[in-house]
């Protein structure tokens, strides 16, 4: 597939790195320029773009960006990307530590990721969110294996859903549905499931003992 990746932090560098390595056709930006990108160019063989160049013509797109920078993303980031592409939004709220306080979670009581979806204007699919950058590239394992790890994955749009989990299904990993955008709270930082390294009995059962109060460390 043509892949975009906006964000070649710690999780869309290495999502890059994987990705390329299984065949796909990796674009990939950062706030810096692409001129910033050769080392991972070098690499992996991704092309490094500008940030409103990484959708086009993208079956999927992933923005893995600090939650208080996709405000800023450029108006227009998802145009010229594939009909049907599939959005995933890898991010969380830290409002102390990083990202300030955000009205539309605070007071509005809006998920993270349905935020996001507001300000890119595109459904997106939450996954990855909660994963170590390193399993990426050390964790995966093959369907079937014993030690193979679950990732949840929430979206409104069950097509995209469907897509990302079968790339997350090649990426090595299994997935369980964690349900819609309005039930990704339950894999939103501070809950069971945040870092869990676990298989799909357990994660299932993190996301049901999820509670939608947010701890103080993650209250804005």
């Amino acid at each position: 597939m043509k892949i975009g990746i906006i964000g070649a932090g710690n999780i869309g560098g290495n999502l890059t790195r994987r990705l390329s390595a299984l065949g796909h056709d990796v674009s990939v930006a950062n706030s810096r320029g692409p001129q910033t990108l050769t080392a991972l160019e070098k690499e992996t063989g991704a092309r490094p773009v500008a940030v409103g160049e990484a959708a086009r013509g993208a079956e999927v797109v992933v923005i893995t960006v600090p939650l208080k920078a996709v405000a800023d993303l450029p108006s227009g980031v998802l145009d010229g990307a594939a009909d049907g592409v599939a959005v995933i939004d890898t991010g969380n709220y830290y409002p102390r530590s990083r990202d300030g306080r955000i009205a539309g979670i605070e007071d509005e009581g809006l998920t993270e990721s349905r935020w996001t979806e507001r300000q890119v204007g595109h459904a997106v699919v939450k996954a990855f969110n909660g994963t170590y950058a390193a399993d990426i590239l050390d964790r995966h394992r093959p369907a079937g294996d014993q030690d193979r790890l679950a990732l949840p994955v929430a979206s409104d749009d069950e097509a995209a859903k469907a897509k990302v989990r079968a790339l997350i299904d090649e990426l090595g990993f299994d997935t369980v549905d964690a349900g819609g955008l309005d039930d990704s709270w339950r894999q939103q930082p501070g809950t069971p499931v945040y870092g869990l390294r676990e298989g799909v009995e357990a994660v299932t059962k993190a996301l049901a003992e999820a509670s939608p109060e947010r701890t103080p460390e993650f209250r804005g």
